[in-house]
């Protein structure tokens, strides 16, 4: 048997999910999965992110939209992988401005700011551009996103970080709506605080050039992959700068050029 074949079996994709579900009900990391699924295993590491979805769907969460990761340069150096990717946006990952969010449901979170994209229409095409991103988004918010890993020590390639949903922990959206008329996205620039102390910066041209950019690459994964985007659907877009350690409780804030701010209130037990 191939490495090809074997990164695709179902075996491998079940065991691959049964080592991320232990590791997220017990709050103790796993090793990577890479080594069932084969370093570049995308495919059958989607695969193991669609059963893991599927089985908090029929636990009862609901799907709202979309995450997309490993934009930025800055973040695809940290982790060695240079390609984005994506995962599910679940209703009980979203918290709103301000709004305490326990540390415990997470692992080893990190933090980074963005901008989310909420669609008035389908992008239910293939080769979806620029300008269909543009016409289907409603309005965007300012919004950070606390990743976390399952795999212990973050130690992923594109295989872990994809089969863990994209390393998908939660998203705090600001509470001000934007349209997109006149604004330029890949200008707009980011300063990142934890308890008012600055802890990274960015801009909107780290994100693939343009989160507008981003989201139509993912418009078309989404479309290729059968699960187009659908009105109503919040679109996390990428970071905008490096990530930072959330080790302990505080308050994040994304301060964004035009758009606004968003706070995340990190709560210990």
């Amino acid at each position: 048997m191939t490495q090809t074949e074997i990164a695709g079996s179902p075996t491998a994709i079940l065991d691959a999910a049964e080592r991320l579900r232990t590791a997220a009900r017990t709050g103790v990391p796993c090793p990577p999965v890479r080594d069932l699924l084969g370093a570049d295993g995308i495919e059958a590491a989607y695969g193991v992110q669609r059963l893991l979805v599927s089985e908090r769907v029929a636990q009862g969460a609901r799907i709202v939209g979309a995450k997309i990761g490993l934009t930025a340069p800055v973040v695809q150096q940290q982790f060695g992988v240079f390609e984005p990717d994506f995962g599910a946006l679940l209703d009980d990952m979203v918290f709103c401005h301000r709004q305490p969010v326990p540390l415990s449901r997470f692992l080893k979170p990190r933090a980074e700011g963005e901008i989310a994209f909420v669609l008035g229409r389908d992008i239910d095409k293939p080769g979806a551009s620029v300008a269909d991103v543009l016409l289907a988004t409603e309005f965007v918010l300012p919004a950070i996103e606390i990743v976390d890993s399952r795999i212990a020590g973050w130690d992923l390639t594109i295989a872990d970080t994809v089969a863990d949903n994209a390393s998908a922990g939660a998203v705090v959206l600001g509470t001000t709506a934007h349209r997109l008329i006149g604004l330029d996205l890949s200008r707009i620039g980011m300063v990142f605080e934890r308890d008012g102390e600055a802890v990274s910066h960015g801009a909107g041209h780290a994100c693939l050039g343009s989160p507008v950019t981003a989201v139509a690459w993912l418009a078309r994964e989404m479309y290729r992959r059968g699960s187009p985007l659908r009105a109503g659907d919040t679109v996390m877009s990428g970071a905008l700068g490096p990530m930072v350690a959330v080790d302990a409780p505080g308050r994040f804030r994304l301060r964004l050029d035009t758009l606004g701010d968003v706070e995340a209130t990190i709560e210990g037990d």
